[in-house]
């Protein structure tokens, strides 16, 4: 996510309870924050616990912040809570490093120039969450928004076994990930994208605004189209289907839909979006559309996500 975001997303409070390091707030807490180590680092993640006792062990999706963007932002500006009360998961919102990811680009990114071990650091978020939080090991999932996006593509690649899923909004897999990318079991994939992304350009290509060198990347992505092949690759995918979604809303977008069923019923899915930007669909114009390109109300990105994770 682009820098001017920062101002506003720093004003919003989002934490209800603030928990102490290395642990729970209260035993009934239902939004706070928890601290861990990593590699020597101190590393937050912000969880929403719905209000219902769980009696069995439940879902978790861990939505990952843009680059120069907050977790509390996306807390607040997602509806992932509200949806976390409705269906009975819970929700991660992990925090990266100067407000960062190392999703392979290198220096593209302040905690790719830094080197920090975000997978380690996830990895160690799931297995906390399983221990602490009553959630299923095997339904853990990862969704993120640029920067964000790009980091869960490599964490599909690289953390599949701890990662049921994954979808990626407005982030292509960084090129560098690629050749790489080895995931230990099909893994269901969905993507979200505009066709006029002014920063994570849809046809591929380096990113035109980045966390670590301030300005254009040197990194690229793949196209989503070629990101899209990658996985119906791995996942040994059949033919796909495309489809346009009815038109809801005068906003000036229309979304296709493209939908591979894969090994182990596994699915890679596109929700490609003409004339989108770099943006949350059905979240807010954070930035002028001059900046960051249309807004799309066509569908509520977290809700079809949380769907699919969910297999409906």
């Amino acid at each position: 996510m682009v820098k001017p975001i920062l101002a506003a997303a720093a004003a919003i409070a989002l934490i209800a309870a603030v928990g102490g390091c290395n642990g729970r707030a209260a035993a009934h807490a239902i939004d706070y924050t928890v601290t861990v180590e990593s590699v020597g680092m101190q590393r937050q993640y912000l969880i929403h616990e719905p209000a219902s006792d769980p009696g069995a062990k439940r879902p978790a999706v861990l939505v990952f912040h843009g680059g120069g963007g907050t977790a509390d932002y996306m807390a607040a500006k997602t509806g992932f809570d509200s949806l976390s009360d409705a269906a009975g998961f819970v929700a991660v919102y992990p925090v990266g490093y100067d407000k960062s990811w190392n999703d392979g680009r290198g220096a593209d990114t302040a905690a790719g120039a830094k080197n920090i071990d975000d997978i380690g650091f996830v990895s160690m978020i799931i297995d906390r969450i399983v221990a602490d939080n009553a959630v299923d090991p095997g339904r853990v999932y990862a969704t993120g928004l640029s920067n964000g996006a790009m980091f869960t593509e490599d964490l599909g690649c690289r953390l599949s076994g701890k990662i049921a899923a994954i979808a990626a909004v407005a982030g292509p897999m960084p090129t560098a990930d690629a050749s790489v990318c080895t995931p230990t079991h099909p893994m269901s994939v969905l993507e979200i994208h505009g066709t006029t992304d002014p920063i994570v350009p849809y046809d591929g290509g380096v990113v035109r605004v980045t966390s670590g060198r301030r300005g254009p990347g040197t990194s690229p992505v793949l196209s989503v189209d070629a990101t899209q092949q990658l996985w119906r690759d791995k996942n040994a995918c059949g033919p796909v289907t495309t489809s346009v979604l009815p038109n809801t809303a005068d906003d000036g977008t229309t979304v296709t839909t493209t939908v591979a069923s894969c090994a182990n019923g596994s699915r890679v899915e596109l929700y490609s979006i003409a004339d989108g930007g770099h943006t949350w669909p059905d979240g807010p114009q954070y930035l002028p559309v001059a900046i960051v390109g249309k807004v799309s109300h066509q569908f509520d990105a977290s809700d079809v996500i949380w769907h699919f994770f969910a297999g409906d």
